[in-house]
């Protein structure tokens, strides 16, 4: 049995609505897929649930489906955000993608004192977030925010959201990552003492936050910060590490998802 093929469509869904797709798409489903007039497709805008769509034009630079049936309601992931520190292109390629299937409801890379990338091209993570969408069954697309700065963020945070802080310094500077001493507790614990309905992550730059960082997130009452074991984590680790024990025990793997 052949799985059909699964697009992203910017458009509003309805029944036996015709929808052109973009160059790009019509080369993937046609050239790369070979599909062919009358064969199935799945669709999904964000808005209307999953629908199965038949292909009413087969052209090598165009091409158009018809809308057929919703086979599923739009549902979304719980209300999880992600921020965190660019790093170098390939793994902030990942660390976009891994989100995404994870179930981050929106990405935005966070500017700190050692990011070392200076550039984000939000128009390319736009499409890595996308094409992950596509493959893993998301019926939405996780928002993919502008670069901000982390003073700017927490300046302008909602206090109902709670933002995990993920930590791994402790507070003896003559000792390696700051000693044991003002080391988080373990992630696991920390999330079982706290409920939101909110929640956001908060992964630091390779070589950390800096001290001035760390003291002022430390402060805000909104911050819960966690610890993701012994180990110190690469920054796109980290994230798929964070993001899953908060799926585990605060998110969508231990409950069914509710449709709009």
């Amino acid at each position: 049995m052949t799985v059909e093929p699964r697009l992203y469509l910017d458009a509003d869904f309805a029944q036996d609505a015709v929808l052109a797709l973009d160059k790009e798409q019509a080369h993937y489903l046609i050239t790369v897929m070979r599909r062919k007039a009358g064969d199935g497709v799945r669709v999904f805008n964000g808005r209307d649930g999953e629908w199965r769509a038949e292909v009413v034009e087969a052209g090598r630079r165009s091409a158009s489906l018809r809308l057929a049936e919703q086979t599923r309601p739009q549902v979304l992931p719980p209300d999880m955000a992600l921020y965190f520190a660019p790093v170098k292109k390939a793994r902030t390629d990942f660390i976009v993608e891994k989100a995404t299937e994870l179930g981050a409801r929106a990405i935005t890379p966070v500017m700190t004192a050692r990011t070392m990338a200076d550039r984000v091209k939000t128009e390319r993570l736009v499409l890595i977030a996308r094409d992950a969408a596509e493959q893993t069954e998301r019926l939405d697309l996780p928002q993919i925010g502008e670069p901000v700065s982390l003073t700017g963020l927490i300046k302008d945070w909602d206090a109902e959201r709670r933002l995990i802080f993920c930590d791994e310094a402790g507070e003896d500077a003559d000792q390696p990552w700051g000693g044991a001493a003002g080391r988080a507790g373990s992630i696991t614990d920390q999330l079982s003492t706290v409920t939101a309905d909110k929640w956001a992550i908060l992964i630091g730059p390779e070589g950390g936050f800096a001290p001035e960082e760390r003291q002022l997130l430390r402060r805000q009452a909104f911050v819960l910060p966690v610890a993701l074991g012994p180990r110190i984590l690469r920054a796109d680790t980290a994230v798929v590490a964070a993001m899953s024990v908060w799926q585990a025990m605060c998110g969508d793997w231990s409950r069914r998802l509710t449709a709009l």
